[in-house]
């Protein structure tokens, strides 16, 4: 039929997370980098693509376009099997279930949260000496600077509310990408619910990995007011911390607990359910015959 069930996907959720927790080190750190740099290729594809699309097709439809694009980090990092934070948070449908350690739980996320940052960071510094921010009098480099100076202004808590947006619907990608059998249903399934959280202004922590050190490389060599609002204490504290936080609880609560609660947890308490109302009637009888 080309897809699986939401029971099935929720146990291959399951035995995905199992796989990535007995990752050795140095493969784990390898994959996560490069998931980090793909992100960062995604992030300044949007930058290129929408610089000053907006008023040629509006804003709305340039934030579209945006999104569209951007999907293509998160095509490669599931086609090539690299490492990423976010949907990575699914991973807790396997410690619910009680087939990870909450100590490879955490050991993976670490791993991972800090080779994205490298990646992603690192993909910044390439991209910033490429110079493919200087296209057109500089606009695209313009455009991600007003992009970071804008995120690290978020107060925490709507940053927060940003986060949890963000990897509920990137989960969700990775949800139903896992779902789909045949390639093209896994790209289309994973296309919606990143273009959603893109378009509606959510944040994504291993994107803002890219843009907030991009934003600091450039604040150096282009001129934008509110640039000295960016500093690296801004964007960790107003921007990183609260995105990640919020990055996490949507993951977690929004899709790893719900699902793992009415796909896994119930189907095995029904299981037991069934077995013990056979038991009973296997009693019923016997005391029938020995009456």
């Amino acid at each position: 039929m080309g897809s699986k069930t939401p029971k099935d996907t929720a146990h291959e959720i399951c035995s995905i997370g199992e796989k990535k927790a007995t990752h050795n080190f140095f493969n784990l750190l390898i994959l996560s980098v490069m998931a980090g740099a793909y992100i960062g290729f995604g992030a300044q594809f949007l930058i290129s693509f929408t610089f000053d699309a907006a008023k040629y097709v509006g804003a709305g439809m340039a934030r579209f376009l945006g999104a569209s694009v951007f999907c293509t980090g998160l095509f490669m990092i599931l086609m090539t099997g690299a490492e990423l934070f976010t949907g990575n948070s699914l991973m807790t449908v396997g410690l619910f279930n009680g087939k990870i350690k909450l100590s490879s739980l955490l050991r993976n996320w670490t791993i991972v949260y800090l080779g994205n940052f490298v990646g992603a960071a690192l993909m910044a510094g390439f991209i910033f000496y490429s110079g493919a921010w200087k296209a057109n009098e500089n606009a695209p480099g313009i455009f991600a600077l007003n992009m970071a100076i804008t995120k690290v202004q978020i107060p925490f808590w709507i940053a927060l509310v940003k986060g949890i947006g963000a990897n509920w619907l990137v989960c969700m990608a990775v949800w139903l990408w896992v779902s789909s059998d045949r390639v093209i249903d896994k790209i289309i399934g994973m296309y919606l619910p990143i273009v959603a959280f893109v378009v509606m202004g959510f944040e994504h922590s291993i994107a803002n990995m890219f843009l907030l050190p991009m934003g600091l490389l450039l604040k150096s060599v282009v001129s934008t007011s509110g640039a000295v609002q960016l500093t690296i204490s801004s964007v960790i504290f107003n921007n990183l911390i609260p995105v990640t936080i919020g990055n996490i609880i949507g993951g977690v609560v929004f899709m790893a607990i719900p699902y793992w609660y009415v796909y896994i947890r119930n189907h095995q308490e029904q299981q037991v359910s069934d077995g013990q109302w056979l038991v009973n009637k296997v009693r019923v009888v016997r005391d029938k015959l020995t009456a």
